[in-house]
């Protein structure tokens, strides 16, 4: 399992994710990124987005090529220690 996080507020709209990993990421009226299926909450700095899948797959790139890290990826570890998308 892995959980995304997205830091909205800290998008600079560059795309980069999207372009990526368009399976996951789009970008959105407001001209930032959107992880697509993710529930969005306010939080103090703005919008936090978070959405948990099976494996992290392309995600690990979108968060490699954002050049503001915005986007992370956390790895769940499973009851021998390694990560759940390395089965």
């Amino acid at each position: 399992m892995a959980k995304i996080i997205h830091e909205h507020w800290k998008c600079i709209g560059c795309g980069a994710c999207a372009g990526v990993c368009a399976k996951y990421w789009e970008m959105g009226d407001d001209n930032k990124s959107k992880l697509k299926g993710a529930d969005y909450k306010d939080v103090g700095e703005g919008k936090l987005g978070e959405l948990t899948i099976e494996n992290p797959g392309c995600n690990k790139d979108a968060e490699s090529a954002c050049p503001v890290q915005c986007i992370h990826v956390k790895e769940e570890k499973t009851k021998e220690g390694t990560p759940e998308a390395n089965k």
